[in-house]
């Protein structure tokens, strides 16, 4: 029996922003979370046989998973220099734990399907570039349901947790704040409310009982600062999806930075 591995929800950056010159203002503005990234594989404490992404740039009618044996690469970015658009993360595939994915998923009364065509956009393969750079460990996604429903998203996690037994490694990807026409040069007033919201989610993802968890962060629109942190909540679903797969296991914070000024969180479980 494989060693339970944890699960994470954690920031993707800004597009390909680790493979990029940083801005002229804030030399080191990415250089934490890079850090961070990079080291997650220490403290997954043993190697991955597949890895299970859920980004915020993927949203099907139902849920769907990559079922490429060689999926492409999505440069879902525009108007970067252009090294950007020949980044290359050539990951396996895995047919059969998509396949796998998807019978979960119907045993627990979840319609879900496969998109045999469908590559890996930049909220997987630009995490991995700094996590598994090596590109050696089979990768699928799965995309998130087009009505980003909080508790739909905690039900699929949910189903989804006995892969990390299996030695699959869930990692939901985002950012815990993202208001683009406030993210950058954040002002006194921008930062008081990304607090505020940042400190709530953060009591929520880490609460020690699960249930009192699911409940506080399917009512995230209630929060103080949570339509000013998430404008559209497609970055925000991801953490839903990684806090039902972390079944009784408690959340930590383990990444806390300010990017730009304003507040930015990771979070693991188990």
């Amino acid at each position: 029996m494989a060693a339970r591995l944890p699960v994470w929800y954690i920031p993707h950056g800004g597009g390909p922003c680790f493979f990029m010159d940083p801005p002229a203002g804030a030399p080191n503005a990415w250089k934490g979370m890079e850090a961070y990234l990079r080291g997650i594989p220490a403290s997954v404490g043993a190697r991955p046989r597949a890895i299970l992404v859920i980004s915020a740039h993927w949203r099907e009618s139902r849920p769907t998973v990559t079922g490429a044996a060689a999926p492409a690469l999505i440069y879902d970015y525009r108007g970067l220099p252009p090294h950007t658009y020949q980044l290359k993360y050539p990951a396996p595939g895995d047919p059969a734990l998509a396949a796998e994915v998807v019978r979960r998923l119907g045993d627990a009364g979840i319609e879900a399907g496969v998109d045999g065509a469908r590559g890996l956009d930049h909220g997987v393969f630009i995490p991995l570039m700094l996590l598994y750079p090596q590109a050696d460990i089979p990768v699928v996604q799965l995309s998130l349901i087009e009505s980003l429903d909080p508790a739909r998203h905690i039900a699929v996690g949910r189903a989804l947790e006995p892969l990390r037994d299996e030695g699959v490694l869930i990692l939901a990807t985002g950012m815990s704040f993202h208001n683009l026409q406030n993210f950058y040069g954040a002002d006194a007033r921008v930062l008081t409310v990304a607090e505020k919201f940042d400190a709530w989610l953060t009591g929520a993802a880490t609460a020690a009982d699960p249930s009192v968890r699911a409940a506080a962060l399917e009512q995230w629109e209630q929060a103080t600062g949570a339509r000013f942190s998430h404008p559209y909540e497609d970055h925000l679903i991801p953490l839903m999806v990684a806090a039902g797969a972390a079944g009784e296991d408690r959340g930590v914070r383990d990444y806390s930075d300010h990017v730009f000024g304003v507040p930015v969180s990771g979070y693991r479980f188990g």
